[in-house]
């Protein structure tokens, strides 16, 4: 719930932008740098805000997280200059840092290494969720004028209450551990602490990598470089996709908003069917790798082909489908190896590394899209973005570098296989031994 209306209110913009930019005389390139600065603010907290999840509180940071940006959103709704614009963007961006990485780090304190995957699914089902509900909103709101106040205004207004509602909601629900919690008994609580101590324990024993020790992982810095390409196409993706759409199919604003709705659907079924295979399989990098060079190849055959309504939609839906799979797949690698503070830190540099393409993305496709006065060279710069982050991905040797050969024995542990088992992401280097 929480992660739903986050994803709401940070890509409302989107919709807002299919009526703001006229009304308020906005270019391509002045709305992409507004979707874009939102980034620099939220990098910058993102790795203090993973570290005081796991060493603080969940439950009280989350909250301010939600009170704060629900407030700033609401505060949106009322810019007419674009100096406002890019000042609300960064204090969104302020606002909403380090609540994905600091909720990865608080699902790490309730599920185990094998249900991972499936847990970051659900949780990550509020994206396109958010799309359906977000575009239904939109497509309600644009078109309306109450009290003198244009819809995309309205949009930002209706929008923004849900989070400092349920922001103070949190600070009474949500629970930082499973020791705090009524609802399960006394032997689920016992056996679900054993279990997950049990799983600390074991990485402990197998590796004790510093945070910086780990920033210097080849391993590690091929999810930072994958993670990054893959941001970049997703979040210009995300913050354009309703622009993308008007302008290949000239539907009015409303409808647009509407059509939104099938690709958000397909995202959904193709993240919780990828994460449900990727958990029975235990295997993490190619249910990754895979969807993300499908998703590549869906966006080239828009810029390159399509011409007509149905298959420039068709190719959209098939492309969030096979984007959004590779979610769960990628965040259960990280998740599998590191604990404790040095994960929340690495979680919040890898998002924070990922986002500056969350900045850079949007911002190109702005200035791409007013160069070429058309959406296909965009496109296909986001079907670019998505092949070098399949093809980072793999490559990689998964858990294992020459640096931290520590990795692969807490890999193989973590992933839930026996000792003498081998994984087959793990290539066993010359003098190492062979399980």
């Amino acid at each position: 719930m929480l992660y739903l209306i986050n994803v709401i209110d940070r890509v409302n913009i989107s919709f807002a932008a299919l009526r703001m930019k006229s009304e308020l005389g906005f270019s391509d390139s002045v709305y992409g740098f507004g979707a874009s600065i939102f980034f620099l603010t939220y990098i910058i907290s993102e790795i203090p805000g993973a570290i005081v999840v796991e060493r603080w509180s969940a439950r009280k940071w989350i909250a301010r997280i939600m009170v704060s940006w629900g407030l700033i959103t609401i505060v949106t709704a009322f810019i007419r200059t674009t100096h406002l614009f890019y000042a609300t963007r960064l204090l969104l961006g302020a606002a909403e840092a380090s609540f994905y990485p600091g909720v990865i780090v608080y699902l790490t304190h309730w599920f185990t290494a094998k249900e991972r995957a499936k847990a970051v699914a659900v949780f990550y089902a509020a994206v396109p969720a958010a799309s359906l509900i977000g575009a239904a909103l939109a497509g309600s709101l644009l078109g309306v004028h109450w009290m003198g106040i244009s819809g995309w205004r309205w949009l930002f207004i209706v929008e923004g209450l849900p989070a400092v509602l349920i922001g103070i909601v949190t600070l009474f629900y949500l629970a930082d551990q499973p020791s705090d919690v009524r609802w399960l008994d006394d032997a689920e609580r016992d056996w679900l602490i054993r279990e997950l101590g049990a799983e600390k324990e074991e990485k402990a024993k197998l590796h004790r990598l510093s945070f910086f020790q780990t920033c210097k992982d080849p391993w590690v810095l091929c999810l930072l470089g994958g993670y990054f390409s893959y941001q970049t196409a997703t979040t210009s993706n995300t913050f354009w996709l309703p622009t993308f759409l008007q302008r290949l199919t000239n539907l009015p604003a409303t409808s647009t908003a509407k059509l939104v709705m099938l690709p958000a659907l397909a995202g959904l079924f193709g993240l919780l069917l990828n994460a449900r295979h990727s958990d029975q399989t235990g295997e993490r990098k190619w249910h990754t790798v895979v969807p993300i060079f499908c998703a590549a190849c869906c966006y080239l055959l828009i810029a390159q082909t399509a011409r007509s309504v149905v298959p420039i939609v068709a190719l959209t839906v098939l492309y969030s489908a096979f984007s959004l799979a590779a979610v769960p797949s990628f965040w259960a690698m990280p998740t599998t190896l590191l604990s404790g503070t040095t994960a929340a830190a690495t979680f919040g540099l890898i998002m924070s590394v990922a986002q500056t393409g969350g900045f850079f993305g949007p911002l190109m496709v702005g200035r791409i899209n007013d160069h070429f006065r058309s959406v296909r060279p965009s496109i296909f710069f986001i079907a670019c973005s998505m092949f070098c982050s399949a093809t980072i991905l793999a490559a990689a040797k998964i858990g294992v570098s020459a640096s931290s050969p520590q990795l692969a024995g807490a890999a193989a542990s973590a992933a839930g296989f026996q000792r003498d088992h081998v994984i087959p992401e793990i290539e066993i280097q010359a003098g190492w031994p062979s399980s």
